[in-house]
């Protein structure tokens, strides 16, 4: 059962680390290249970013509760239970941090109708990018962490005497 759930954990840390990694990926030139109106048009009104949330908010919530489980099932080995908790808390803060600075911005641009650039576009958007690239950062680590908790620490070798 470990070994499954271990794989089973991994596997949904990675699916919640992967759109927010998308979105580090995306926002060079998202933040310097791209015009703000073409950053409205792809970001606010059509819908770029609805899978995101339809297949991502549920993933990260998945990913929370797979690391939960895993630290009740590692509760009696001490050295993988500490990199899962950790994990469980990184990915449970990740989400925190995302409700905290990113959602704010989300429901301001969910106000933002076609027409001029509203005067607050540029405090919007910055907030809105590094919102999700501290989110990412933060399941960076948690699947590190993860990935700690789940490889078991490999025993050295027993040195051997060589005598030439």
């Amino acid at each position: 059962m470990l070994r499954t759930w271990s794989l089973v954990t991994l596997g949904l840390a990675a699916l919640s680390l992967g759109p927010s990694f998308a979105h580090v990926l995306e926002a060079p030139p998202r933040l310097i290249a791209w015009p703000p109106e073409l950053w409205r048009e792809a970001t606010v009104f059509n819908g770029q970013f609805a899978l995101f949330a339809l297949v991502g908010g549920p993933l990260d919530v998945a990913a929370i509760a797979a690391t939960a489980f895993l630290v009740f099932l590692l509760r009696r080995d001490l050295e993988r239970r500490r990199p899962a908790l950790a994990s469980c808390l990184l990915f449970a803060l990740s989400l925190a941090v995302w409700f905290a600075w990113v959602w704010p911005a989300n429901n301001v641009l969910a106000t933002w109708r076609p027409g001029p650039i509203p005067e607050d576009f540029a405090a919007i958007r910055d907030r809105w990018e590094t919102g999700h690239m501290a989110v990412a950062a933060l399941k960076f680590i948690g699947f590190v962490a993860t990935a700690l908790a789940v490889v078991p620490r490999t025993r050295p070798l027993p040195k051997t005497s060589r005598s030439r």
